[in-house]
C-alpha cells in the first residue's frame, strides 16, 4: 500500500566498500551526476547535512518535511550532494494490507479489538520505538503504540489504555528504494500479560527488537498504600485487557519486552525479568552483545547497566546501578554498585507471588524532624516524597529486580537524574550517551543529606544529553571486576548538546529553536559519525530532529514535525539493501505549548493540516548506503 509517496531524488545506488552513484547533484561542477551503470566506484571519507530551517509560516508549522541535503565527501576530495525528503508511510488511522483494523488499533488479550464509550475503535495517536529489520530476504518494521488516552470524538479518556505493538511488511522499491508498508499485524502479548506503555527501543546486535515498559502508572505509593496514582492503570489492565478473567499484577510490567521477527513473519515475544523493574524509555545493547545501559523516564531515577552471562542473550545477568561523584558544573565520576544476579525465570517466579510488603519493612517519614525510624533508610526514588525503608531478610533479589531504583538508592546509588530518556553509543570512540529531557529535580540543588545528594547541577529546563566515555577491566564498588569493556567511567555535557532556556520569542519558543530542546530520542551511526537527536519538548513549537557530527562539533537541524507533535521512533539505518534512511515518526499532534504565539496558533489551525487523531510512522530518505 502506498501513502503519501515521494520520488526519490537519485537513481540506483549499489555500494560494497565504496559508493556508486547514480542521478544526483555533484558540488563540484552542479551537473547531474553519472548514471549507476557508469558511475565510478569512490570511497567515502565524510558525510554532513544541510541545515532545514526552522518552519516560518504557519504552514510550515503544520507540516513534517526537510529541506536537508546529505553532503558525501570522497577521499579524492570531490563530494556529491543528495536532496533528503520526509516520505509518511502510514498513519495509525490508515488500513494497512490484510489488516481489517486501523493500523494504531489497540486490543485485549483474546485479540479482539478495544472499542471505547462511544463504541468507536480505540486507536493510539503515539507511534514511538522503530526497529526496521531485515530478515532473509524479507523486511519487517516493528513499532510501539505508546499510550492513548484521546478519545474519537477528541474528548480525554478518563484512564490510559492497554497498548499494543505492530508488525509492518515493508517492500523495498530496488531502483529507487522507496518503502511501502504492504501488510500489518499486531504483535500478540497476551502470553507475558499484556503490554504497558512501551516508549522508545532498539535493535539488538542479533537483529531483535527490545522495546520498553514505562509502566508510571503501576508503580507502588506508599503514601497511600496502593499501586499507581489511584489504582487506574491496574484496573485498566483487569477490566479492559484482561476483561475480568485474571487480575493484573504489577510486577508483570516494567520491564524490557523483546520481540524476534522470523522470516516468514511469525513472531515471538519475551520479558526480561532479569533486567529490573522500572520506567523504562529503551534499553540499548552495547556492540559486545552483553552490556546493555537504561534511559529511566521520571523524577529522581538512576542509571542502570546490565551484564548478560553470554552474549545474544538478556535471560540471565548482574544488574548494577551507577553511583556518582560530581566534578564540575555538569560533570561526574562513575562508579558502579551491584545489585545483584539473575535470571528471567527467578525473577517471573518472584514476580508472580511477591508483594512490595513482602520484601520491605515501610516506616512513615517524620517530615518535622526530616528522619526516619532506626532500623530504616531515608530514600527519594522514582518520586518527590521520602520513604524510610529496609530490606527484609532474604528479600534482597527481590528488592533489586522488582523494585530496583528503591534497591539502587538503599545501596547508594545516584538516584536524582531527571527525565532520562534516549540511550545510543559510539563504538568507535567508546562514548555513551544519554538523553536528559529536563535537567530539573533532583538533579539540582534540593538540601538533601549527603548520602541522598549526590548530583547539584543548575537547572536547564531545555535539557541536554550527556557523554558517557567506557572503558574495560573496571571494578564495582565492593571491588569486584565487572565483565564488560563497556563500563561508564565519567559523564560531561558538550557545548552544542546543551539546550538553551530563552525568554519566549514571537512565535512562543521558550528555548532556542537553533539548539536541541528537551532531547528524547538518540540513535547514533558509527558510519555516519553523528549523533542523531529527536526532541520531545515542551520549549519548542516545533519539535526537531537534529545531527550532530562528533568529529567536526557541527549540529544541523534535519527535520522539523508538525507542530507539537513529538519526535519519534528514531533509527538510522546504513545500508539496507543499498541505500540508507533515518526513521522518524510523530505523535500528539497539535499539543502546542502553553507559550505559543495565540495568533499563529491560530493560523495553525486553520491551515485545517492538523489531525490530533492522527500521528505518523515515517522515514526520511534520499541518501546511498553509507558503509
Amino acid at each position: 500500500m502506498k501513502l503519501n509517496k515521494l520520488t526519490l531524488a537519485f537513481g540506483s545506488v549499489m555500494l560494497s566498500s565504496t559508493l556508486v552513484l547514480s542521478g544526483c547533484m555533484d558540488d563540484d561542477d552542479n551537473t547531474t551526476a553519472p548514471t549507476a551503470t557508469a558511475a565510478e566506484a569512490k570511497s567515502v571519507a565524510f558525510v554532513e547535512f544541510t541545515e532545514t530551517p526552522a518552519p516560518s509560516t504557519a504552514e510550515e508549522i503544520a507540516s513534517t518535511y526537510t529541506k536537508s541535503n546529505a553532503i558525501i565527501t570522497y577521499t579524492d576530495g570531490s563530494t556529491q550532494t543528495f536532496p533528503l525528503s520526509y516520505e509518511k508511510l502510514f498513519g495509525v488511522l490508515d488500513k494497512v494490507g490484510s489488516n481489517p483494523h486501523p493500523a494504531g488499533q489497540l486490543y485485549d488479550a483474546s485479540g479482539a479489538p478495544l472499542m471505547d464509550k462511544n463504541g468507536a475503535p480505540v486507536v493510539a495517536e503515539t507511534p514511538d520505538a522503530n526497529s526496521l529489520l531485515k530478515v532473509g530476504d524479507k523486511m519487517y518494521m516493528v513499532s510501539h503504540l505508546e499510550y492513548d488516552w484521546i478519545l474519537a470524538d477528541g474528548s480525554r479518556a478518563p484512564s490510559r489504555a492497554p497498548m499494543g505493538m505492530i508488525q509492518t511488511a515493508i517492500e523495498q522499491d530496488a531502483k529507487t528504494g522507496d518503502l511501502d508498508a504492504v501488510d500489518q499485524k499486531p504483535i500478540d502479548f497476551s502470553g507475558v500479560n499484556g503490554l504497558w506503555i512501551p516508549c522508545f527501543g532498539s535493535q539488538t546486535p542479533w537483529n531483535t527488537h527490545l522495546g520498553s515498559e514505562e509502566d508510571y502508572d503501576l508503580q507502588y505509593n506508599p503514601l497511600s498504600s496502593s499501586y499507581s496514582r489511584t489504582t487506574a492503570g491496574l484496573n485498566v489492565m483487569t477490566n479492559t485487557y484482561f476483561k475480568g478473567t485474571q487480575t493484573a499484577n504489577p510486577y508483570h510490567y516494567g520491564y524490557f519486552p523483546e520481540v524476534t521477527v522470523n522470516e516468514d513473519g511469525s513472531n515471538s515475544v519475551v520479558k526480561h525479568y532479569s533486567m529490573g523493574r522500572g520506567t523504562w524509555e529503551a534499553s540499548k545493547v552495547m556492540p559486545d552483545g552483553r552490556t546493555a545501559y537504561y534511559g529511566d523516564d521520571g523524577s529522581n531515577v538512576a542509571l542502570f547497566m546490565y551484564v548478560a552471562d553470554r552474549a545474544q542473550d538478556l535471560s540471565a545477568g548482574t544488574l548494577y546501578a551507577g553511583k556518582v561523584t560530581q566534578t564540575g558544573a555538569y560533570a561526574g565520576n562513575f562508579q558502579w554498585v551491584k545489585l545483584g544476579h539473575a535470571t528471567d525465570n527467578e525473577i517471573r517466579a518472584l514476580a508472580d507471588t511477591t508483594t512490595f510488603d513482602d520484601i520491605f519493612v515501610n516506616q512513615p517519614f517524620d517530615s518535622a524532624s526530616q528522619s526516619c525510624p532506626d532500623g530504616t533508610t531515608r530514600v527519594r526514588a522514582g518520586s518527590s516524597f521520602d520513604e524510610c525503608l529496609a530490606v527484609k531478610p532474604g528479600m534482597e533479589q527481590a528488592a533489586a529486580f522488582l523494585e530496583t531504583r528503591r534497591y539502587a538508592a538503599l545501596r547508594g546509588a545516584t538516584v536524582e537524574f531527571n527525565k532520562m530518556e534516549g540511550i545510543a553509543v559510539n563504538d568507535k570512540d567508546k562514548h555513551l550517551y544519554m538523553a536528559i529531557s529536563y535537567l530539573d529535580g533532583g538533579m539540582k540543588d534540593n538540601s538533601l543529606p549527603a548520602s541522598m545528594e549526590h548530583l547539584k547541577m543548575a537547572k536547564i529546563n531545555a535539557g541536554a544529553t550527556f557523554t558517557l566515555p567506557m572503558q574495560a577491566n573496571k571494578v564495582d564498588t565492593d571491588n569486584t571486576r565487572i565483565n564488560s569493556s563497556y563500563v561508564a567511567t565519567s559523564m560531561f555535557i558538550e557545548d552544542k548538546l546543551m539546550g538553551r532556556d530563552i525568554a519566549a520569542d514571537a512565535k512562543g519558543n521558550i528555548a532556542d529553536p537553533s539548539f536541541t530542546a528537551n532531547t528524547d530520542n538518540l540513535f547514533f551511526s558509527e558510519k555516519m559519525r553523528t549523533l542523531f537527536v529527536g526532541e520531545d519538548s515542551g520549549t519548542h513549537v516545533n519539535n526537531f530532529v537534529w545531527a550532530y557530527n562528533v568529529d567536526s562539533k557541527k549540529l544541523t537541524r534535519i527535520l522539523t514535525n508538525i507542530a507539537g507533535a513529538e519526535a519519534t521512533g528514531l533509527q538510522a539505518i546504513e545500508d539496507m539493501n543499498g541505500f540508507a534512511y533515518i526513521m522518524s515518526n510523530s505523535q500528539h499532534h497539535g499539543d502546542y505549548i502553553s507559550t505559543m504565539n495565540a495568533e499563529l496558533k491560530a493560523a495553525v489551525e486553520a491551515t485545517g493540516k492538523v489531525n490530533k487523531l492522527d500521528a505518523n510512522f515515517g522515514y526520511i530518505k534520499g541518501m546511498p548506503a553509507i558503509k
